[in-house]
């Protein structure tokens, strides 16, 4: 069963922190890749931007995430040719 608790369960290092915002804030970057390299869920993602950001960045953040087809594989047309693992792969170092 998948932990979908907003509490991370390991300790995230500065360094993780930072790829959850960059990769929570690229619009092709889908939550589920967020879980497969960091190991953390749109919950938790949703709990991390709301405690690093501030009030008015997470509320810009959520009114830009909320319906967005591309944060969400299951409701990609499939006509998207891009794969979100590449830029999260291209990401990742720069953290």
């Amino acid at each position: 069963m998948p932990n979908h608790s907003p509490t991370p369960t390991r300790t995230l290092t500065p360094g993780d922190v930072s790829a959850v915002i960059q990769m929570a804030w690229e619009d092709r970057t889908a939550f589920e890749t967020i879980q497969e390299r960091i190991g953390v869920t749109e919950p938790q993602v949703i709990a991390i931007m709301r405690k690093e950001l501030t009030p008015s960045s997470f509320k810009m953040w959520r009114k830009r995430m909320r319906g967005r087809k591309t944060k969400h594989r299951a409701l990609r047309s499939s006509e998207m040719k891009f794969d979100d693992r590449a830029i999260a792969d291209h990401r990742r170092p720069n953290c």
